[in-house]
């Protein structure tokens, strides 16, 4: 698997860089917009499952273009103990390769895909997935976290 680049954004727990977490896995999850069914619910997910994760000393991380301020009232309204990371000029979702065409209600829109990656302790990619289901992911993802 190919080794992913170092990177850094900004994050409700301060900058958060990849290099900071070698000799772990992290678990980047890119969600489209703060407060909205899906992603409230998939960050749930991961909220409910993130001891699971700790304790596999995996490191969880929410991504999406949303300011700081809106991650921070989001993270606070949620109680997400995982930072999320702010990317408004889309370094990291074209890093990933995130942003597609989307529908919304007729128009398309260019927008986040839903999708996650691992990253081993090692940083090398080793698992992603693109336009992700909410119902049952963060499970998927933890059992395949036990793996590495």
């Amino acid at each position: 698997m190919a080794k992913v680049k170092n990177f850094e954004a900004a994050s409700t727990d301060g900058t958060f860089k990849l290099s900071d977490h070698a000799g772990h896995p992290v678990v980047l999850y890119f969600y489209p917009k703060d407060n909205t069914p899906g992603c409230t619910s998939e960050g749930m997910q991961f909220r409910d499952l993130y001891p699971k994760f700790a304790k596999l000393g995996a490191v969880v991380a929410g991504v999406s273009r949303d300011s700081l301020k809106s991650h921070e009232n989001f993270k606070s309204k949620m109680g997400f103990p995982f930072p999320l990371l702010s990317d408004p000029d889309e370094a990291l979702c074209d890093q990933f390769g995130v942003i597609k065409m989307k529908n919304m209600y007729g128009k398309k829109v260019r927008g986040i895909e839903r999708s996650t990656f691992v990253i081993d302790g090692a940083g090398k990619l080793s698992r992603e997935w693109r336009g992700v289901k909410v119902p049952g992911h963060a499970e998927e993802v933890l059992e395949f976290v036990k793996t590495l």
